[in-house]
Formats: structure tokens, C-alpha cells, sequence
């Protein structure tokens, strides 16, 4: 039997890194199909990312995409500081755009597992 090759660390991240991006790409095509227009996507400020940013009316919501094997574990992946990094970064993006100034704000997580993607609409508020 020949003998397996071990991936290096480059590789695994490399891997993580297409896994992320199809996890965002499933949740940007969901949030279209919804109605929303995906305005961002991996916007980055100092001190944070937000995977996706999309509009549908009047509200903006700043989406946080976690992939796992289950969604539950995706959803707990979003820790306090995740969010306090994703709601500076947000207030990076707001205050460069005015014309957001009057939208309702929203915090999502996209949970992506093998199962499918679950949606947590409003996961949590700023400040929280």
C-alpha cells in the first residue's frame, strides 16, 4: 500500500479557505433569493471582517457565515468577541456610507453544515 503523504499546514488552510468561500457564496445565493442584494462581500476595517452585507428595503443586515460538520456548532463559533469585531467593523462601513444612515440594522449568522444552511436572523443586537 503506498504510503500517504501528510498535508502540510499551507494545505489545510488552503482547503479551509475554498470551504469558506463556498459556504459564503451558498449563503449569498440564499440571501438573493430571498429579495436581498448582497452589497459586500469579505468587507475588511481595522480590527474586523464581515463575511456578507446585504440590503432588502430598508434594512442592512451584517451576516457572519461559519461553516462546521453540524450548524449548532456553527452557530456557537460566534463568540462575544466575533461579535464585537463584526459591530465595530460595521460601524466602520456605516459611517463611510451615509445613505445607510436611516436603515435598521441587523446581525445574522449563517450556519453552513453538510445538512444545509440555517439562517439566525437578528442573532444579536450591538451591544450585547
Amino acid at each position: 500500500r503506498p504510503r500517504r503523504e501528510s498535508r502540510t499546514v499551507s494545505d489545510r488552510r488552503r482547503d479551509a479557505e475554498q470551504l469558506g468561500r463556498r459556504a459564503e457564496w451558498r449563503v449569498a445565493v440564499l440571501y438573493a433569493l430571498r429579495g436581498y442584494q448582497i452589497v459586500e462581500r469579505r468587507f475588511r476595517a481595522s480590527g474586523g471582517e464581515i463575511d456578507l452585507i446585504a440590503r432588502r428595503g430598508r434594512v442592512i443586515a451584517f451576516i457572519e457565515v461559519k461553516r462546521r460538520d453540524k450548524a449548532d456548532d456553527a452557530i456557537l463559533a460566534v463568540t462575544p468577541a466575533n461579535r464585537r469585531r463584526i459591530e465595530r467593523a460595521s460601524e466602520h462601513y456605516l459611517s463611510h456610507r451615509p445613505h445607510f444612515a436611516e436603515f435598521a440594522v441587523r446581525f445574522d449568522i449563517a450556519a453552513v453544515s453538510r445538512f444545509g444552511v440555517r439562517l439566525v436572523r437578528d442573532a444579536w443586537r450591538s451591544g450585547e
